[in-house]
């Protein structure tokens, strides 16, 4: 049982206190099904990447067979053709509410896989979830465009959707450079991986025009950068560029802009990319302004808050928003495995000259 000598590395100055971090790890712990399954709290639905980042947040907290058994579950239940479904009903499988398969979804086990076997260490785990691991990555690459850019979906009837998210896209970026980095671990290498991650940066950097326009929303700001494709003082300048206008001061970070609505997963992943960027006190910053968002009963976080109306909204407490903010504070707090996986340490770039210079 989690208790606050084993969260002492998650204790950030005005952020969480060991207590504190102890709840919110229980307050995971509490809404994860028997077999494994985290939904964003329970009666509501799970998604693949949510789900996925709440067990990243687990072995970041030590809670390694607890986070072991989320992956258990996407390997039980994966699609023969290497994909989840979008929603599942409160985390059964049995159940699925939206079959729609959304390319980021699926690709994101590679980040979560890499790094519990960064975590851990354990050999037989990696072994044992890397077909799961090819069989999504084979799918996403599936719906890769002739300008490197990767499809949104394949609708419920297998339908594909090509249209591309920036931030789905980005999200892609960082999982492939993970499964590419279990590869090399396995000594079985994916040239036909790193050259669609190649090709992928290369769109995320030089071509804004081969995805949809969403730019009023924060991820699409931020996202390039924290799915390593943007870097350096690229990455800074469009940080700069768009802090005025997603970022409001002491309260958090806007999900769209110009909407009066600060929410806790956005604020929490700008955090780590500010931490990507070395820009610590400014992550700290950030993360010190959503702790307006924290439930002292349960130890979660809620979603979002309407600063206008001064309410919060909607009215939940959501595993994955408590599981990014764990994953920011792992960061800065030197967390190993996060650190690696956040920071790119340890994963190859694509096949794409751009991306090492």
């Amino acid at each position: 049982m989690t208790s606050p000598e084993r969260t002492e590395h998650l204790v950030l100055p005005g952020v969480l206190t060991a207590d504190q971090a102890t709840a919110t790890v229980r307050g995971i712990l509490a809404v994860q099904r028997e077999d494994g399954a985290i939904p964003w709290f329970r009666g509501h639905h799970l998604d693949p990447w949510d789900h996925t980042e709440a067990a990243m947040a687990l072995d970041a907290a030590g809670e390694h067979a607890a986070a072991e058994r989320a992956y258990d579950w996407l390997a039980r239940h994966q699609n023969p053709d290497g994909s989840w479904y979008a929603a599942y009903a409160d985390g059964d499988p049995h159940d699925v509410t939206d079959r729609g398969r959304e390319t980021n979804f699926c690709a994101y086990i590679a980040v979560g896989v890499w790094h519990h076997y960064l975590a851990t260490g354990d050999e037989g785990f990696l072994d044992r979830m890397w077909p799961a691991v090819v069989a999504a990555v084979e799918f996403v690459l599936g719906l890769q465009q002739p300008g490197g850019q990767i499809g949104w979906k394949r609708e419920a009837d297998g339908t594909p959707v090509t249209d591309a998210l920036l931030t789905g896209s980005s999200s892609i970026h960082q999982a492939l450079r993970c499964a590419l980095a279990i590869a090399e671990q396995r000594e079985e290498p994916q040239p036909d991986w790193e050259l669609a991650a190649g090709a992928l940066a290369h769109a995320i950097r030089r071509h804004p025009e081969r995805f949809l326009d969403k730019g009023r929303y924060s991820m699409d700001w931020y996202y390039p950068v924290l799915g390593g494709a943007l870097t350096g003082e690229e990455a800074k300048a469009r940080m700069a560029e768009g802090w005025d206008r997603f970022v409001v001061p002491g309260l958090g970070v806007r999900c769209v802009d110009p909407n009066p609505w600060v929410t806790g997963g956005e604020s929490a992943e700008l955090a780590l990319a500010l931490w990507v960027l070395g820009e610590s006190d400014h992550a700290l910053k950030i993360l010190q302004s959503i702790q307006h968002l924290r439930d002292p009963k349960s130890g979660l976080y809620w979603t979002g808050y309407v600063f206008d109306d001064k309410a919060i909204w909607p009215e939940e407490l959501t595993t994955w928003t408590a599981g990014s903010l764990l994953l920011a504070v792992a960061a800065l707090g030197g967390d190993e495995a996060t650190c690696a996986v956040f920071s790119g340490e340890r994963l190859p770039w694509g096949l794409d000259p751009e991306c090492c210079g």
